[in-house]
This record gives C-alpha cells, sequence and structure tokens, in this order.
C-alpha cells in the first residue's frame, strides 16, 4: 500500500510540474554554474542530471561556470598571491595564466563530459573562441587583468543552441590587440550579458546560499531594484554577494524578466525552482 502511494505522489509531482514545462519549452534559460554544486561529486551528478532532463524537455540552456575555488588552490600551489576587491578578483598575469587554465583547460572540460555522459548534448567554449565575447579592463591599476565586457556576439551561441547543443561557457573574453592575454570575466556579470544578448527568458544564479537574507538571516523570497539598493545601502548586501545582484539589475534592466539566486547545495535546486509554484531561492523582477 505504501508503495502504491509512493508512485501516486510521483505522478502528482510531474502533472504539477507540466504546465511549467509547458511555460519553458522552448524558452532559452541562462544558469551561472559555482560553489559548492560544482565540487562535490554529489551535487555535480545531480545538477548534470537536472540540465539533461530541460534539455530533454525542450529548454534551450546556457551554462556560464566560474571556477574560483579551484582557481585559489592552484594558484595557492603555485606561490601565486591574489586578492578581492567588492567580491570580485583582482588578476595580475601571473593569475591570468592560472584562471585561463583552470577555467578554460580544466572546469569547462570537466562540466561538458559530465552533461554529456548524462545524455545533455554539450559543447565547452570560452569568450576567446570566435572572439564572441570582448572586453576591456574594469580598471587595470586597481583590477589588472579583470575586465567588462564590451560585446557579445551572441550568433555564435545561437547558432550552437539552434544546432541542439548546451553551450558551455568560460568566462573569458578577448581583447582587442593581438597577442593580448585575454581578460578575466565575473562569471556572474558574463551570465548577465549573455542572457541579455540572447534575450533569455530567466537567469538563474546557482550559489552557496539560500538567496539574499535579510540581517536575520532569513531568506528574501522577491525583490525588486528600489529594495535592492536598500539593502546594499544599509550593508545587508555586502561581499561576493554584491556582483550576484549587480548582475541580477544589469539583467532586467537588460529585458530579461526575472533573475534567480538559488542554492545550489540543495539537490536539484533548478527543478524545485523552475518546475515548482514555490520555487526555493530569491527571484528578482521589474
Amino acid at each position: 500500500m505504501q508503495e502504491k502511494q509512493e508512485k501516486i505522489q510521483i505522478v502528482k509531482t510531474l502533472i504539477d510540474a507540466f504546465p511549467f514545462i509547458q511555460q519553458f519549452s522552448g524558452k532559452t534559460v541562462v544558469i551561472k554554474y559555482g560553489g559548492a554544486a560544482q565540487t562535490e561529486p554529489l551535487l555535480k551528478e545531480k545538477f548534470a542530471r537536472d540540465i539533461a532532463l530541460m534539455f530533454l524537455v525542450g529548454i534551450k540552456v546556457v551554462i556560464v561556470h566560474g571556477g574560483g575555488k579551484k582557481i585559489n588552490t592552484v594558484l595557492d600551489k603555485l606561490d601565486i598571491k591574489t586578492e578581492f576587491i567588492d567580491g570580485q578578483r583582482v588578476t595580475s598575469p601571473e593569475n591570468m595564466e592560472v584562471v585561463e587554465m583552470v577555467l578554460s583547460g580544466s572546469v569547462n572540460k570537466e562540466i561538458t563530459a559530465l552533461l554529456n555522459h548524462n545524455g545533455a548534448k554539450a559543447i565547452g567554449m570560452s569568450g576567446k573562441d570566435a572572439s564572441f565575447i570582448k572586453a576591456k579592463a574594469k580598471d587595470a591599476k586597481k583590477f589588472g587583468l579583470t575586465g567588462n565586457i564590451t560585446s557579445i556576439d551572441q550568433s555564435v551561441i545561437q547558432r550552437l543552441i539552434d544546432d541542439k547543443f548546451i553551450p558551455v561557457i568560460a568566462p573569458i573574453a578577448t581583447g582587442d590587440d593581438i597577442g593580448h592575454p585575454g581578460y578575466n570575466i565575473n562569471a556572474d556579470l558574463a551570465a548577465s550579458k549573455i542572457a541579455i544578448a540572447l534575450k533569455a527568458e530567466k537567469v538563474i544564479f546557482v550559489t552557496d546560499t539560500a538567496g539574499v537574507l535579510d540581517k536575520d538571516m532569513h531568506l528574501l523570497t522577491t525583490l525588486k531594484e528600489e529594495e535592492i539598493q536598500a539593502l546594499i545601502k544599509d550593508e545587508t548586501i555586502h561581499g561576493g554577494m554584491l556582483p550576484k545582484v549587480a548582475a541580477c539589475l544589469e539583467t532586467i534592466d537588460g529585458g530579461v524578466e526575472k533573475a534567480h539566486i538559488i542554492d545550489g547545495r540543495i539537490e536539484h535546486s533548478l527543478l524545485l525552482e523552475l518546475f515548482t509554484s514555490e520555487g526555493i531561492g530569491t527571484v528578482i523582477k521589474k
């Protein structure tokens, strides 16, 4: 009897998810992938399966990934110093070599292989490929080779989507000069720019927090721009959350309907956010 009830519950869950599957099928969703979901074996496997399911029900998925923890580990092993200002890495030329090696050469290929193994048709790339992401220095004296995106050739990504691929993008941009080492781009801000360029339905930031929290550490499930500005002013939002909310605001100002910040430490967090009415994180919208 219990087994029968469990099966009935599974069917009810599928029926509840069906309207959301209909709503998002054929739509583009950009996912910024980072945090524990990118490093813990079980969460990596769950993430890959979530993406494969989204792909199979017709959602056009684009993944932009970070890799900060792995970059820090390699920098430490090489005894290369690194520092952060307002949640963004200061990228020296020595840092840049490691950043590109880790993001493009290691993390990107690992994610791509994992997705392909789980039935999603993924292809890895960085913004240097076809020079589809171009950038300039954010502030060369302060941030070194950390860049701000100046242009995105969305047609490069769109062709891959049209050919039924999932683009997996390392946030490395090309510079204007021949032989330029390129720019390290904050993955949150890269995801925002890419979502705007693709006119995506939404962008989802997979993080190591429940979402945006108030001073009592309670989840704020829905926020608008003026509320976010007040939270920044009183320093409720600070540190690494600053570039995330900045990316969210830029995204919705650029025409994307909603931006989500969700907890990647929860199994199947993407499916819970997309295919249930309650969701699990913070939604930022106009």
